[in-house]
């Protein structure tokens, strides 16, 4: 006889990550277990330093505090809402409670036994995944070796080559699949290939694969005499059809190829010639796909002899960073080989430029990338933001050699632009002679920017403290990098005004715990990432470097990184501030693959509940790191 209750519990848990990944009949016999407490408001579940419970817990009604003792006052690190479980860290990690759990208001608890629980993930990768990217955003203990270790020891380790990223891509596959019925003749068949320009067609029965028919087996089963093109296909096709679920890698296609010695794979729905067929792949599709190999791509980059030519690898590019992003190729990874297939084309429209102009360089120069390129986070279609910096020149020379440069920079933005890059809205581009100036220029502007700073100047230097050398005298960047950091050392009252501004964003997430968006204009109701999540926490990044003088570490997850090696007892902190930008990144570069577009305006009603779940702990961390900003450095005073 059914549980009723259990029946209701698991109705409820089923809805929210990552109970949603269970079978019906895992979710009952997890039910069955649940035990249901009642609490008021501020009742304690479990204080710091106690011995773990048997179980963690699920809210079904109410909210939870997450609340540490911090320099002898209570604080609120973290909280949670309905269908947010807790307490499920510190039993897989095998310590007491790090922190004290308090309801902020009346609250329901379902509370699940870990018994029940952990033998029912072990074979669900899913669940797996979900619980690792959660620990990893939660700022109890982000990274847990010990959790990622007991969840699932043969967990996909992280790639560390492109070849090995290239292979491990998913098979771009045909959607489009021309079908036939098994009692089809052959001379239809034959009709059909030349109709649509292909090289196979799938015989099937109810939209279920039960055969293929190649232009091979034409050639070797008709022209030879074999079979009279009057004879029905079904004598001549494979059967049965080799199938694979969608997102299978290069490296398992090819080998299934080589392996039976054929030249196509079908795509079902479960991966199984026991359902309906949603594409057809090709050893062709995987040679096109061969071209975008990260290797391919740099050497193709470096030998192109033209404008046109390049735009076609970007397209290229994108199809590489696509195929990452299917295949959930950790972000560390693919923020460095897209950077640098960047860099490199960037490198190379400079090297083309120099060629169509009528004379050599006229002094010693460098080209900086400035804002998410520089910072080695630029993966989609986004604005240029760039400029140059030259070597010191006499007086009477300085305007003929900008003169020169403005040139070169007005070739090289306009190329950009046609490749992908659009031209920035601000127009801080090299080509804008504000952005071009002389290494001496560039010190005085900063000296100005650090001395007399109003809005204005600290946007404009928060742009340029991220910048890349991509091509030129580094001997010159360098120079220009020991100055900022030296005029900003101890410099209170400009970091002051920089920890203001990256406050300008406020948290997220609105009193109700719900998603602040954009009120009016073309994207009224969608959440606008970059400004509400990406750049706080960019700003935050920006602002600790150059507080903690932190030289040659543009990229935000790596600021962070190298403060948690500095600050070892809020190492745990720093590195949850390093996953949330990169799981924001992430999270952006998605979006606009999918929407072809730049990511940056996301629609909350496409959202699954599991992506607001894991924005929320996102913002969770913004909303800490923008509290210590507060109390380090005095910024009341510039709000």
């Amino acid at each position: 006889m059914k549980n009723t209750i259990a029946e209701r519990i698991a109705d409820f848990i089923k809805n929210f990550p990552p109970f949603d990944q269970f079978s019906k009949e895992d979710l009952y016999s997890i039910a069955k277990e649940i035990t249901i407490t009642y609490l008021e408001k501020d009742k304690k579940i479990y204080a710091e330093g106690e011995a773990l419970h048997d179980r963690f817990y699920i809210i079904h009604k109410g909210a939870i505090a997450l609340k540490k003792t911090i320099n002898s006052k209570l604080e609120t690190i973290d909280w949670f809402d309905e269908g947010d479980i807790f307490g499920l860290r510190p039993l897989f990690a095998k310590e007491n409670y790090a922190t004290d759990a308090i309801t902020e208001e009346e609250s329901i608890l379902y509370g699940i036994p870990l018994a029940t629980f952990k033998p029912l993930i072990t074979k669900n990768r899913n669940v797996v995944d979900f619980l690792i990217e959660s620990f990893a955003s939660n700022t109890e203990n982000p990274f847990s070796k010990e959790i990622h270790g007991s969840l699932y020891d043969d967990h996909m380790d992280v790639v560390a080559n492109d070849k090995e990223l290239f292979e491990l891509q998913p098979v771009r596959y045909v959607k489009k699949v021309i079908t036939a019925k098994a009692e089809t003749k052959i001379k239809q068949i034959g009709q059909l290939l030349k109709q649509h320009r292909i090289g196979s067609i799938v015989i099937e029965n109810d939209n279920i694969p039960i055969g293929i028919v190649t232009d091979e087996d034409l050639r070797n089963k008709v022209i030879t005499g074999e079979h009279t093109i009057e004879d029905s296909v079904s004598q001549i096709m494979s059967s049965p059809v080799l199938c694979y679920p969608k997102g299978v890698s290069i490296s398992q296609a090819q080998l299934t190829m080589m392996k039976h010695h054929v030249s196509h794979l079908c795509v079902t729905e479960d991966g199984t010639p026991n359902s309906k067929i949603i594409g057809i792949i090709s050893q062709q599709d995987i040679t096109v796909m061969r071209g975008s190999n990260p290797t391919v791509l740099m050497k193709a980059i470096k030998r192109s002899k033209s404008t046109k030519e390049l735009k076609h690898i970007r397209k290229r590019i994108m199809v590489l960073l696509d195929g990452f992003m299917e295949q959930n190729i950790p972000l560390t990874q693919t923020s460095k080989i897209i950077f640098e297939l960047n860099d490199a084309t960037i490198k190379r429209i400079i090297e083309r430029c120099i060629l169509k102009m009528e004379k050599e360089p006229p002094t010693n120069f460098a080209w900086m990338s400035m804002g998410s390129q520089g910072r080695k986070e630029q993966l989609l279609h986004t604005d240029q933001d760039n400029a140059i910096v030259f070597e010191n020149v006499n007086a009477e020379e300085l305007e003929s050699v900008r003169d020169y440069f403005l040139l070169l920079a007005k070739k090289v933005n306009k190329r950009l632009n046609i490749i992908g890059f659009d031209f920035c809205p601000a127009d801080i581009m090299a080509k804008n002679p504000k952005w071009c100036l002389s290494l001496d220029e560039w010190k005085n502007q900063f000296n100005q920017w650090t001395s007399n700073t109003g809005a204005d100047e600290i946007l404009l230097s928060s742009i340029f403290f991220d910048f890349d050398i991509t091509y030129g005298d580094a001997n010159l960047t360098n120079q220009l990098s020991d100055h900022i950091f030296k005029i900003t050392k101890n410099n209170s009252l400009f970091l002051s005004k920089l920890g203001a501004s990256a406050l300008r964003s406020a948290s997220p997430l609105g009193f109700f715990r719900q998603f602040l968006v954009e009120q009016d204009g073309k994207y009224k109701d969608f959440f606008d990432i970059k400004k509400r999540a990406i750049m706080p926490i960019v700003d935050a990044g920006r602002l600790f470097a150059l507080s903690n003088q932190l030289k040659n570490i543009n990229n935000t997850a790596e600021r962070f990184e190298k403060m948690a090696e500095l600050f070892p007892e809020d190492r745990e902190f720093y590195l949850s501030c390093s996953y949330t930008s990169k799981a924001l990144l992430k999270f952006r570069t998605k979006h606009g693959l999918l929407h072809n577009d730049s990511g940056r305006f996301i629609e909350l009603a496409a959202l699954t509940k599991e992506e607001k779940m894991k924005l929320k702990r996102c913002f969770k961390t913004i909303a800490r790191v923008q509290e210590l900003i507060k109390l380090k450095y005095n910024v009341n005073s510039y709000m």
